[in-house]
């Protein structure tokens, strides 16, 4: 393992085309081997800044981070939302299991070892241990 920090920067149209950029976000961690659960956990990330941040506007932009330093792997993805408040940022189940919606961030929070949020809301980091 390399003693230093690597970092890229990537930019994204708010579209829910993903697969392709989760790949290429994904490119330094082929060898892992639980990555499906990277893939869902980022594609569910994704999907949120696009829905709920960017509101579906493709005049809008994911930023995303990767570093990746000798003991973890990290992705900051940030959306031009006004950012989710504290209150939601809840990553319960939801209490009916026919819900259509409300299982990502309880996703996120299962496929990472560290998540965190900006203040705003609008920055969620995601970290993996290497």
């Amino acid at each position: 393992m390399s003693s230093t920090k690597d970092t890229s920067t990537f930019e994204l149209e708010s579209s829910l085309q993903l697969s392709d950029f989760v790949e290429l976000l994904l490119e330094p961690l082929y060898q892992y081997q639980h990555l499906y659960l990277i893939r869902l956990g980022l594609h569910e990330a994704l999907v949120n800044a696009v829905k709920h941040g960017n509101k579906f506007d493709s005049s809008k932009i994911i930023k995303v981070k990767r570093i990746i330093t000798p003991h973890w792997w990290v992705w900051i993805i940030q959306d031009q939302g006004q950012g989710m408040k504290k209150g939601k940022r809840k990553f319960n189940l939801p209490k009916r299991i026919d819900s259509v919606s409300g299982r990502g961030l309880f996703l996120i929070n299962e496929c990472f070892d560290d998540v965190r949020w900006s203040p705003k809301g609008n920055k969620l980091q995601l970290a993996l241990r290497r």
